[in-house]
């Protein structure tokens, strides 16, 4: 059998019924022994007939597994060679591993947080202070945000992107296949399903936000046991693997970074600060005794640098830059009243 892409086989892992994900970890198992009896290869291709969740429990295994294969660092080590080793009880040891990996409720996307290399393959990615636009051949337009990363499966059955890392905009075109195709975007806690919209999806560390522009998203949080929600034009959504967090009025000017801008109204200086701090290099930190000033104006995101001059000016504050050993640059926010330290 062929390896599937990581991505194919994520979305329905959590419903494989547990006794089938059992079952498919005891076939792979078996077929470990070298060499491997006729008999229990033909007794496996038999079982794999038997019901489609078999074949999608194997190909879950599969995914793992050929994801596993090619990691060069030492997470998960023991696991990546289990896969590669001769037979042995350790190996056994680590490839029961992969039921967590596999069939744990999203366990691909646990992966995913721990080895960063997912996101090195992505098919398109942006650096840090970088966008960059995506054409789909339906003309769908995909628009990445600094530091993105997404997969893209698109052919004659599907339409998905699953965002990896980041933020995207996204502009869905009508689908032209005789069989519809609904438009998907997937992340760690679930799909936000296009119903002919405009709208961003931005991943945050433990929930999924979507702001619509025109049309409706509808959202599917990943626990089958979750409500959908259908987000309309002018409002956006949270939600995590349970549920929907809420659903409020959406600003327009938050995806301004499409232009090369970043757009606050009366925005608290260290949340301003988190935002500037996505499209550089630099690390940015904000005294907490000022954490509370207001920011309003639009600011350039391509000159990081000028605007945290121009900061300095209008609000009264000070620039300390730091440069650490390793060449990491730091620059503390601070207020201009703040006594400097004695050297």
């Amino acid at each position: 059998m062929s390896s599937h892409p990581w991505y194919q086989s994520t979305t329905d892992a959590a419903t494989i019924p547990p006794a089938v994900a059992q079952r498919a970890l005891d076939w792979l198992m078996a077929l470990q022994d070298e060499p491997v009896a006729p008999d229990t290869t033909a007794a496996w291709h038999r079982w794999l007939a038997e019901h489609p969740d078999h074949e999608r429990a194997w190909r879950r295994i599969e995914s793992v597994m050929g994801q596993l294969q090619p990691l060069a660092c030492t997470t998960h080590a023991a696991i990546a060679q289990a896969t590669l080793a001769p037979a042995s009880r350790s190996r056994r040891r680590a490839l029961s591993a992969l039921a967590v990996l596999a069939f744990a409720g999203g366990g691909g996307w646990l992966l995913h947080r721990e080895l960063p290399w997912l996101t090195w393959q992505a098919t398109h990615r942006t650096q840090v202070g970088e966008r960059r636009t995506v054409m789909l051949a339906d003309g769908t337009a995909l628009v990445l945000n600094t530091d993105s990363a997404i997969d893209v499966l698109y052919d004659a059955q599907q339409r998905r992107v699953r965002l990896l890392a980041g933020e995207v905009l996204i502009t869905t075109a009508p689908d032209t296949q005789p069989v519809a195709r609904p438009f998907l975007v997937e992340t760690q806690q679930g799909i936000a399903r296009a119903l002919g919209t405009r709208y961003t999806v931005r991943l945050w560390d433990s929930a999924t936000e979507v702001n619509v522009y025109a049309g409706q998203v509808q959202l599917e949080p990943r626990r089958a046991s979750a409500r959908r929600h259908v987000v309309a034009a002018g409002h956006r959504a949270c939600y995590t693997t349970e549920a929907i967090t809420h659903d409020e009025p959406a600003d327009e000017l938050a995806a301004a970074w499409i232009d090369g801008f970043l757009v606050a109204r009366d925005m608290r200086l260290d949340r301003f600060l988190d935002e500037l701090r996505r499209h550089t290099r630099e690390t940015l930190r904000c005294d907490p005794a000022i954490a509370n000033l207001r920011v309003s104006g639009s600011f350039p995101l391509d000159d990081i640098r000028k605007v945290l001059e121009v900061l300095s000016i209008t609000l009264d504050l000070r620039l300390v830059i730091q440069t650490r050993h390793w060449g990491e640059r730091v620059i503390l926010v601070e207020s201009r009243a703040k006594p400097r330290p004695q050297a």
